[in-house]
């Protein structure tokens, strides 16, 4: 049921359609930016106004503010605000009075008139003709500055974005840092491509899936939850260097850094390894920090430029761990101990849990904490990761490296296992391993197409968010997704 509020500004529509105006018209042509106005205006002395040259432009207001015979009333679009000031000298006090008295705050009009300053030295429009575009039937939050309510924010992005430029100015950076971040890996020789979302099965990550029923083929299939087994299917068919951003999905928790739905990188590189991957990470990230320093400028992202300088630090997962939680040869310990150990540290841990699983839940509590500049974490044990290469001079380690900032895991990459006897064999044992828990996909389509040959290669994921979370400067992953998952009201 529409509240008073509602009915008011649906009486004001209905008021204006009576005198013969379109309710909802389709199209306002041939408007200038509100900043070209702007900067006519600023020439002008206070009072002053330029009647050589008519604008039109269109926006929402803001609000409305009478005084005496005059109505200021702020109006938004994209390229910022500017004030409309209506005078009744100007209009007609007829017009002025049948105009005025139907707007709002949150409706979105097109203005004709001329750059003017106002007393007080105000940039504005002089209206000499109004269009009410759209009537904001649901009223808009009384302030303009952000609406503060997170959970509003989350439900209502829409409004988070209207009412506050901040939050415009933060996703229109994250658009032109991927669009940079494109740029980058085309010069570097990658092709970008598309691959599945809906698979048989979901593999490439331990991750619990989103299921889906594809009613023409009569079968269960799953949301994908990494890019990563698809993509080194195009190394098998003669691609050297691939890349996709897109949407993967792990039906799993939400906090401050996860979202069950996030953008992810993945890159493949035909002849390389994970220390070439390792070189083009920096490359990258130096790019974008200074790139969000070019759209943002200021001591924060100047920090950001100085902290993503090549070389970054690199710590070995072992040394480290044993450093940390002061035990000797925690690598070589039983399960039953690692399981014990991660138990008491605070981890969810069941009988089924694998050693490698474990560790990770260690490293998580013992050294992820003091990785607070750019740290590569080197050569993880051979139980965390069934898709990377063993690794060429330290037995039972993996080659591997993932980069963390300020305790956040930012990129993952492999030198990348393409032995399919090995892959199969890791597959099936990691599968037992965990019984019938889907985190853990066998996908035989994977190692099928592994006995077709693919080239030694590296291969690196990045999760997008997190990295435009850190050079934007948002506090939570929410704040770098337009639509992030909500409960239902």
């Amino acid at each position: 049921m529409d509240n008073e509020l509602t009915l008011q500004r649906k009486r004001k529509l209905e008021l204006w359609a009576q005198q013969g105006n379109p309710r909802y018209p389709y199209a306002y042509r041939e408007r200038s930016p509100s900043s070209q106005v702007r900067e006519a205006a600023g020439k002008l002395a206070p009072q002053g106004v330029d009647r050589e040259r008519k604008f039109r432009v269109a926006g929402r207001l803001l609000l409305l503010r009478k005084v005496g015979k005059n109505t200021f009333a702020p109006l938004r679009d994209q390229s910022g605000d500017l004030q409309l000031h209506f005078q009744a000298d100007v209009l007609g006090e007829a017009e002025y009075d049948r105009v005025t008295s139907v707007l709002d705050g949150g409706d979105i009009v097109g203005a004709e008139g001329w750059a003017s300053r106002s007393k007080t030295g105000e940039p504005s429009l002089l209206v000499e003709h109004l269009d009410l575009l759209t009537k904001a039937l649901a009223p808009p939050p009384e302030k303009w500055h952000g609406v503060k309510d997170p959970e509003f924010r989350m439900r209502h992005r829409y409004v988070d974005l209207f009412t506050s430029p901040q939050v415009q100015r933060t996703f229109w950076a994250r658009s032109e840092l991927t669009r940079e971040l494109r740029s980058v890996l085309h010069r570097e020789g990658f092709l970008e491509v598309e691959t599945q979302v809906l698979g048989r099965v979901a593999s490439g990550a331990a991750a619990r899936p989103f299921e889906a029923h594809y009613n023409y083929l009569d079968e269960d299939f799953r949301l994908r939850v990494s890019l990563e087994l698809p993509l080194k299917r195009l190394l098998i068919g003669g691609y050297e260097r691939v890349f996709e951003i897109g949407k993967v999905f792990r039906n799993e928790d939400m906090d401050s850094m996860h979202s069950p739905e996030f953008t992810e990188l993945e890159l493949y590189w035909a002849f390389a390894d994970y220390e070439d991957v390792r070189a083009l990470v920096e490359r990258l990230l130096h790019h974008l920090a200074g790139k969000a320093r070019d759209l943002l400028p200021g001591e924060r992202t100047e920090g950001l430029v100085r902290s993503f300088t090549p070389p970054f630090a690199r710590v070995d997962f072992g040394e480290a761990l044993e450093k940390e939680s002061g035990i000797s040869g925690i690598l070589d310990l039983p399960v039953d101990r690692l399981r014990t150990m991660a138990r008491e540290v605070g981890a969810k841990i069941t009988a089924e849990t694998p050693g490698g699983t474990c560790l990770e839940k260690l490293f998580a509590h013992y050294v992820e904490p003091k990785l607070v500049e750019p740290t590569f974490v080197y050569d993880h044990p051979a139980s965390t990761t069934p898709l990377a290469k063993t690794h060429r001079s330290k037995p039972g380690r993996v080659e591997r490296h993932e980069l963390y900032y300020r305790s956040m895991e930012l990129s993952n990459a492999y030198s990348e296992l393409n032995d399919p006897e090995d892959q199969e064999q890791r597959f099936r044992a990691q599968a037992a391993a965990k019984g019938d828990d889907e985190n853990f996909a066998y996908d035989a389509e994977y190692v099928e197409a592994l006995r077709y040959g693919m080239p030694p290669a590296g291969g690196l994921g990045i999760g997008l968010d997190r990295i435009w979370m850190i050079l934007l400067g948002a506090e939570s992953i929410k704040d770098v997704i337009l639509f992030p998952p909500t409960r239902s009201k």
